[in-house]
């Protein structure tokens, strides 16, 4: 049996593991490491598990990831997405679809600060539903509306997404997490687009509001964006000129929160090791599953797999668009049965080889395949924020949630023609760092 079908083997049990709801971390981890036995034997298996396993845990870039949670769990515990949809509601609340509005704008700032889709569409989910209930919104819009507002939380920086994509492509997080800022920025403008249109030709969606406030309560309700505003500017912008490392920028993002946090007087002991806790919980879940995906990809390195398939699909004449759309219905096929933090660990040591061949720039690939991975966030079967969503607002219905998410699939796909008509849209701004 040839090398490289050694690797196929290896991926095929991988995917029958995760169809068998067995853990991602060891569905590749257990394929990984019966491969190097075979190939390597016990004492060169022993040796790659420690190495990995040492240089990945103890890595100085890694420890980026932890506190950026940090500080997205002290900036909920704050209560800043409650008074960051206030101030949007305030704001364009009297709009037709201003409530669905408020939703993506509030969820666009709460994403500066999370760097998470899941907290961003499980704390916007609570809040921003009930409201538009209240209201007299349709279920099914204000239900996508916030599946789709979620998806912002790994395009805008910080974005845990970049972080990883940056660790296992080699690549600097720093000019990763500050490309997902003009194309964050195009998104937020048309996902608000996209519900302008719908309000226009369905306006049984979204009833109009008679919402009014004095200029004096609006000015007063930006007090609340000024807090992230702030945040964003010390924490991105350090990095953007250069005074922090991506990592001394998540321990300054971390500080801040903290004091945010206090000067708010939310932060308490109880509430300090909840956000200490959940932290660590979800840092640990991450670094299993990248600890499994180097040992996979470290055995797939020895068969030569990626390797092979680059100049397969390279030696194919046909166009280079041609190749971008077998990638992209790849990933939307594997984000019918995984969530995205798979999809990047699993795919990136085949894919990239591929896109080096094809001379692409791995900074905008990165930003171009974030913005595939909000595209599996919000369809069938495995829409991670639409199953989110519903865990945060159980009377809404699953089916309701995935037909109103569906429309926002219509943004997200010009985003990708637009990033490909348009690479600077993405490269602009790291370049000039």
């Amino acid at each position: 049996m040839s090398f490289e079908m050694l690797g196929l083997l290896a991926i095929l049990l991988m995917f029958v593991l995760m169809f068998l709801r067995v853990p991602i971390a060891i569905s590749m981890t257990l394929p990984g490491i019966l491969g190097i036995l075979y190939l390597r034997g016990p004492v060169a298996l022993e040796s790659a598990i420690e190495s990995i396993t040492w240089t990945q845990s103890f890595s100085y870039t890694f420890s980026t990831v932890p506190m950026f949670m940090l500080m997205g769990e002290l900036l909920f515990i704050s209560g800043i997405s409650t008074d960051l949809f206030d101030t949007f509601r305030k704001w364009f609340g009297n709009f037709k679809g201003g409530l669905a509005t408020s939703t993506i704008g509030a969820s666009a700032l709460f994403a500066a600060a999370s760097g998470s889709s899941v907290a961003s569409t499980g704390t916007m989910g609570v809040i921003a539903h009930k409201e538009m209930q209240r209201s007299g919104y349709s279920d099914k819009f204000s239900s996508g509306t916030i599946a789709a507002g979620g998806t912002l939380g790994i395009l805008i920086p910080p974005s845990g997404a970049f972080i990883i994509y940056g660790i296992l492509t080699e690549q600097s997080i720093g000019k990763l997490l500050i490309a997902g800022i003009i194309p964050g920025i195009v998104l937020t403008l048309l996902f608000i687009f996209t519900i302008l249109i719908t309000v226009k030709f369905q306006p049984q969606l979204a009833p109009d509001m008679n919402m009014k406030y004095s200029w004096k309560e609006k000015l007063v309700a930006l007090k609340s964006t000024l807090w992230i505003l702030v945040l964003f500017a010390i924490v991105i912008g350090g990095m953007y000129a250069g005074w922090f490392s991506p990592t001394e920028a998540a321990g300054v993002g971390a500080a801040v929160s903290v004091i945010l946090a206090m000067a708010k007087r939310k932060l308490n002991l109880k509430s300090l090791i909840t956000a200490l806790e959940r932290t660590l919980r979800s840092t640990g879940f991450l670094f299993a599953i990248i600890i499994g995906a180097f040992i996979l990809n470290y055995f797939l390195a020895l068969t030569g797999l990626p390797k092979y398939l680059a100049s397969l699909i390279t030696s194919l004449d046909v166009p280079w668009w041609v190749v971008m759309l077998l990638i992209l219905a790849m990933y939307f096929v594997l984000g019918c049965v995984m969530d995205s933090l798979a999809m990047i660990v699993i795919t990136m040591p085949i894919i990239v080889p591929i896109i080096q061949a094809l001379g692409f720039d791995l900074i905008w690939f990165g930003v171009w395949i974030v913005v595939i991975i909000e595209l599996a966030l919000i369809t069938p079967p495995v829409g991670m924020n639409c199953f989110v969503l519903k865990g945060a607002v159980p009377d809404l219905r699953l089916e309701d949630i995935f037909k109103g998410a569906l429309r926002f699939v219509v943004p997200i796909i010009v985003m990708l023609v637009l990033l490909v008509l348009f690479p600077n849209m993405a490269l602009w701004l790291p370049n000039h760092m």
